[in-house]
């Protein structure tokens, strides 16, 4: 019991002696950094900007990118009896790129390594239907149009690797994807007089 006070006193001294020596020394690190803070909130009126790490940075893109996505585009009536309706804009290639069924992300520095290089995406236009009219849910009477379109994407698939033994091996690879691009035209109701 007399080993634990005696260590308990000397702990007690040697706290009262860093913190008298941490306050006296002019060293303002913790005070500093606060009131560094405080002034930089005040001044701008914002949060302090704070790192924010690739991964987190890809997550939050990715998740945008599937709000994007799954939006239904509703366009408003088409004027005239024989108005020309046309699929909007072919998919992005960044749409086409990520509906490719095999990722290069990933794999494991320096062990083995897969690249798309020289990437070239042709799209073609397969389908350009509009059907019927009906009633959707939370839209009204509305016309549903059909887009489909045929991404052949070309790359040279390179796959790397620097241990156990290195080696690089090309190959030319070509993919074909299909992505819908479908949308909703409103029908407009019998003009009132």
């Amino acid at each position: 019991m007399q080993t634990f006070s005696r260590q308990l006193r000397r702990w007690a001294v040697l706290t009262a002696i860093c913190l008298m020596t941490f306050v006296n020394s002019g060293c303002t690190l913790t005070g500093g950094f606060i009131s560094v803070l405080t002034e930089y909130v005040l001044f701008w009126e914002v949060a302090p900007p704070l790192p924010v790490s690739a991964w987190q940075s890809q997550q939050i893109e990715d998740e945008l990118w599937a709000l994007e996505r799954d939006r239904v585009t509703i366009l408003d009536p088409i004027e005239g009896e024989n108005a020309p309706t046309f699929c909007q804009d072919p998919p992005s290639d960044d749409e086409v790129m990520r509906a490719l069924p095999d990722s290069p992300a990933g794999g494991f520095a320096f062990l083995m390594e897969t690249h798309r290089n020289n990437v070239r995406i042709v799209k073609e236009l397969i389908v350009d239907r509009l059907d019927e009219p009906r009633v959707y849910p939370l839209v009204g009477p509305a016309r549903l149009k059909h887009c489909h379109y045929k991404c052949t994407v070309y790359y040279d698939k390179v796959m790397r690797s620097y241990w156990p033994i290195p080696f690089t091996h090309n190959d030319q690879t070509q993919e074909v994807v299909y992505i819908d691009k479908d949308y909703l035209i409103r029908v407009a109701g019998p003009p009132t007089y």
